[in-house]
C-alpha cells in the first residue's frame, strides 16, 4: 500500500514537471517571430517598423522575406544581432510586450538601464533636476498618444534622441543617472509635463523652436 502511495505521488509530480515545461516551451516559442510567423504581434511588429522608417511592405501580419529583412535593418541599426528572428531583446526594443512573456524584475531593470543611458548621454553635466526631467520626458512620451507606448519605443524611434545617431549612448553612464531615471519612474516630473526639450546653442531645428515652453533647467528648454 506505502509503495502504491509513494508510486502515485511521483506520477503526480513527474505529471506537474511536464505541464509546466511544456508551458515554458509554449511561452517561449510564443515570444519568438519569424519568417512564416503570422498573427497579431507579427502585424504588431510591421506597424512599428512602417512607421519608424525600416518596413515599406505590406501590414498584413504575414511575417514574409521583406519583414525578415526589415527586421534584419532595425536589429542592425539599434546594436542586436541582425538576424531577422524577433525574439525577446528584439521585442524589447521595439516596444512589444507579449502576453505570456511578463513583465518581469528583469524588464523593469532594462528599463530602469535604457532610461539612465539616455538621460547620462542627453544630460550629462546638467543639474540634477534636469537630468530627471528628461526622463520624465521619455516617460510623458510613453504616455501620450503620439509616441510609441514603451520606453525603447520612445528611445530607439528614428531620429528622436541625438545620443541615437553621434553614439553618446553607448558611453558609460554616470550614476546620478541611474538615480535620476528610478526618480522619473517614482512620478518626479520637473518638466512640467514636458514632451521635447532642446539645447537652444546647439538646436538646429527651426520646428522645436515653436513649441510651448514650460521651464528652462540647466542648457535645457522643456517644451509641450
Amino acid at each position: 500500500m506505502k509503495n502504491k502511495r509513494q508510486l502515485t505521488l511521483a506520477l503526480a509530480v513527474l505529471f506537474t514537471v511536464n505541464i509546466l515545461l511544456i508551458t515554458m516551451f509554449q511561452t517561449a516559442e510564443a515570444a519568438t517571430y519569424r519568417q512564416g510567423s503570422s498573427g497579431e504581434t507579427v502585424r504588431t511588429i510591421q506597424t512599428k517598423l512602417k512607421n519608424w522608417g525600416y518596413y515599406n511592405g505590406a501590414v498584413d501580419g504575414i511575417f514574409g522575406s521583406q519583414t525578415a529583412e526589415a527586421v534584419r535593418y532595425f536589429q542592425r541599426s539599434n546594436g542586436l544581432t541582425a538576424d531577422g528572428v524577433v525574439g525577446p531583446a528584439t521585442l524589447e526594443k521595439l516596444g512589444i510586450q507579449v502576453k505570456g512573456s511578463g513583465g518581469s524584475a528583469s524588464s523593469q531593470s532594462n528599463s530602469v538601464d535604457l532610461l539612465a543611458r539616455v538621460i547620462s548621454a542627453e544630460a550629462r553635466g546638467e543639474p540634477y533636476s534636469g537630468q530627471v526631467a528628461v526622463g520624465a520626458v521619455i516617460l510623458n512620451r510613453v504616455e501620450h498618444p503620439s509616441f510609441p507606448n514603451s520606453i525603447s519605443g520612445v528611445v530607439y524611434q528614428p531620429g528622436a534622441f541625438t545620443c541615437m545617431v553621434d553614439g553618446q549612448i553607448n558611453e558609460p553612464v554616470a550614476d546620478s543617472a541611474y538615480r535620476a531615471a528610478r526618480d522619473a519612474i517614482n512620478g518626479v516630473d520637473p518638466s512640467g509635463g514636458a514632451i521635447y526639450y532642446f539645447n537652444p546653442v546647439t538646436a538646429t531645428s527651426a520646428w522645436i523652436w515653436s513649441r510651448p515652453l514650460i521651464t528652462v533647467i540647466g542648457k535645457h528648454r522643456f517644451c509641450s
